[in-house]
């Protein structure tokens, strides 16, 4: 039987995430929502914005998330069943590299600030100035529920009931299953993205406003540890057509091998393409992907980065 359908506006959010929010709005397993998302800037950052709108960055009012949803029946120890339905894009984001975040933050400590234009309809790659042109796969970076722990929690580190998971393979057609851990579940989402690279790593995507559209089930008793979700299809973007540059960071910590992968990156960039670094800092994290490449031959690790060739052709 199909539910209801619902509409939850951008000014219904919150930031953090607190038990004790007062949900605004109910539903029953079944329904479907139409969340209106806010940027991640909370609304500071707009397509005429400029570097001095980025220095005046308030971060008491970053990472908003739509919400919290009160889920009939919900009870902790149940599954929350997230069926990711579609995406409503705006049309505009920005990336920016903000001092004191991001991967290589002690390399990178002045601002820097992209603004994007791209065909909501089409979704045909964004143009990254007169350098690349970028895929776009719209996703949810932020998505979760409310913890059991009492008080007020921040929005921008992950958690077991999800959060700001920033996977960009939760998008449309994706079933994404949370641990509830309060009645009614409160769940909330935000930080949509235009696109993404595995990792992120200058800590901001194509950060761009729209909706999602949702439908809620639930699973009895069925809470998984840590969220887990279902894909309609393959995991990659499939961008192969014209292959990859691979750089790797080799040592015994996964983050200095992180860290070691994306600067071999920035070289090439820099080196091949005439970049500034910190532009060749930026579109790795909205287009090139992380991967451990390999975690088992201790004492060292490998960390590949992956940037498909496809965006210079």
């Amino acid at each position: 039987m199909t539910g209801h359908r619902h509409t939850l506006h951008a000014h219904r959010h919150h930031h953090g995430w607190n038990r004790d929010n007062p949900p605004v709005l109910r539903v029953a397993p079944g329904d479907s929502v139409l969340f209106e998302t806010v940027d991640s800037s909370g609304g500071q950052l707009s397509p005429h914005s400029t570097l001095d709108d980025l220095r005046a960055l308030d971060f008491g009012r970053v990472n908003p998330v739509t919400g919290p949803v009160h889920v009939d029946g919900a009870e902790p120890g149940d599954a929350l069943v997230v069926r990711i339905e579609h995406f409503g894009p705006s049309g505009w984001g920005w990336t920016a590299n903000i001092p004191g975040f991001g991967l290589l933050a002690d390399q990178f400590p002045d601002p820097a600030l992209h603004l994007w234009r791209y065909d909501a309809g089409t979704l045909a790659p964004a143009a990254f100035g007169s350098f690349a042109r970028v895929p776009l796969r719209p996703f949810a970076g932020t998505i979760g529920v409310a913890p059991a722990e009492p008080g007020l929690h921040s929005v921008v580190p992950p958690r077991r009931v999800g959060g700001n998971l920033d996977l960009r393979d939760l998008g449309a057609g994706t079933t994404l299953l949370l641990p509830v851990e309060v009645a009614g579940a409160l769940f909330s989402i935000g930080d949509t993205h235009a696109a993404q690279g595995d990792g992120e790593v200058c800590g901001t995507a194509i950060e761009s406003p729209m909706t999602v559209a949702l439908r809620f089930e639930l699973l009895k008793g069925a809470a998984p540890r840590f969220p887990r979700f279902e894909l309609p299809g393959p995991v990659t973007r499939h961008l192969d057509g014209h292959g990859y540059d691979v750089t790797t960071g080799i040592g015994p910590d996964l983050l200095s091998c992180a860290r070691d992968a994306v600067s071999g990156m920035i070289d090439l960039l820099v080196a091949r393409h005439g970049m500034a670094p910190v532009q060749a800092y930026m579109l790795a994290s909205v287009a090139a992907d992380l991967r451990i490449s390999e975690i088992v031959d201790v004492p060292n690790m490998v960390v590949s980065l992956y940037l498909p060739r496809v965006l210079f052709a």
